[in-house]
């Protein structure tokens, strides 16, 4: 059995990164399966129970600021990754990540299964898209959440990207327990570090 694994948030400025992983069945009825970035908020919504109705297995993975801080993104991705294909009721027999990497097998915690990396896996492999739409309807629901405990910032609109709306709340508030302290943008650049790098020549 094949399990398509992606991730969601990988980019963003506050909140965890989290991965999806999903084993479909040779027969499925899921019109409109694609990356998730293509899909409006309101087909994900549609396509999720219906991914979780039909797939024969599929599992969640979070991995939280702190620790994304602690071992950086590419590691905390992997991490979260690895937790779902972990909380999969079925083992898969390899796995199809978006990508360019696949996951370092240490953190598999299981007997070694075959992996590919695929880019743009999430357009081109449908167990990928729907892992990419799990991923993505979770951390968008949980960031609508946390928004409710840590106001002020915007979660439940920008769901913890950078946009310009999220820098100037980081501005005025100062970052939070959500936020990544090791992201550019995060920290208020001290004084030094910008006159620094405002000295740099042009190249």
């Amino acid at each position: 059995m094949l399990a398509g694994v992606d991730e969601a948030g990988r980019g963003c400025l506050a909140g965890p990164v989290v991965a999806g992983a999903v084993i479909l069945p040779d027969v499925y009825e899921l019109p409109g399966l694609t990356d998730s970035k293509r899909l409006s908020a309101q087909r994900r919504s549609e396509l999720e129970p219906a991914i979780k109705a039909q797939a024969v297995a599929w599992g969640v993975g979070v991995v939280w600021a702190g620790e994304i801080d602690r071992v950086n993104i590419l590691n905390a991705t992997f991490q979260a990754m690895a937790k779902a294909v972990a909380a999969l009721k079925e083992r898969p027999l390899s796995l199809t990540i978006d990508g360019d990497k696949i996951i370092p097998s240490s953190l598999l915690g299981m007997p070694l299964v075959m992996q590919r990396a695929v880019v743009k896996g999430d357009l081109t492999v449908p167990a990928v898209s729907a892992a990419s739409i799990l991923a993505k309807t979770f951390r968008d629901r949980l960031m609508e959440s946390l928004d409710r405990r840590y106001p002020g910032y915007g979660l439940a609109v920008h769901k913890g990207y950078g946009t310009k709306a999220h820098l100037a709340a980081l501005r005025a508030l100062g970052p939070c327990r959500l936020h990544r302290l090791s992201f550019r943008g995060v920290r208020p650049e001290a004084a030094g570090e910008r006159e620094e790098r405002l000295c740099l020549p042009i190249i």
